[in-house]
């Protein structure tokens, strides 16, 4: 019998949903919001894509999602997050190479870009975030709720470098 963790002998493919579901960290960056910066023209139409084109960059902001619980980083309507907010997007299998979005840190993005689990991880470490806490990975004590703000003309105050801060 194999001992070694499932995330060590099985790609993200193969997992079942439930080792799936483990493998997300929880940090909460997914429920960021985040804005694309682009070098083009603004009268330009602009296309949704998977993928940055050149002269694009992913800009963080710390306002995240109101329906996150700012405690334990998880989302309190997980089930029904995407009928709630429409631009929330399930990672799956299937599009788990459009992760561009994603942050450096997000444990999907770190199995499938083969760097894999974080020191800080919840798995290896007996199901506790607080190392992650620690360390800085999780929107613990760092974000806003971005239904109290208005973020048509405030979203700028709010850019922040710290999401894409990943360490081991």
């Amino acid at each position: 019998m194999n001992n070694e963790p499932f995330w060590q002998t099985k790609s993200l493919a193969q997992m079942n949903q439930q080792e799936w579901e483990a493998i997300c960290d929880g940090c909460g960056k997914c429920c960021l919001n985040t804005f694309i910066d682009s070098d083009h023209e603004e009268d330009e139409a602009f296309a949704s894509t998977d993928f940055l084109r050149e002269g694009e960059s992913l800009i963080y902001t710390s306002l995240v999602c109101q329906y996150i619980d700012e405690n334990t980083c998880g989302c309190t309507r997980y089930n029904e997050r995407q009928q709630l907010v429409p631009s929330c997007v399930k990672l799956t299998k299937e599009n788990l190479k459009d992760i561009f979005f994603m942050p450096q840190s997000c444990s999907y993005r770190r199995l499938y870009e083969g760097r894999g689990l974080a020191s800080w991880h919840p798995l290896l470490n007996d199901g506790s975030k607080e190392k992650m806490h620690q360390l800085g990975i999780s929107v613990k004590g760092r974000v806003t709720k971005d239904n109290t703000v208005d973020m048509e003309h405030e979203f700028e105050g709010y850019v922040a470098d710290w999401p894409a801060f990943d360490c081991d």
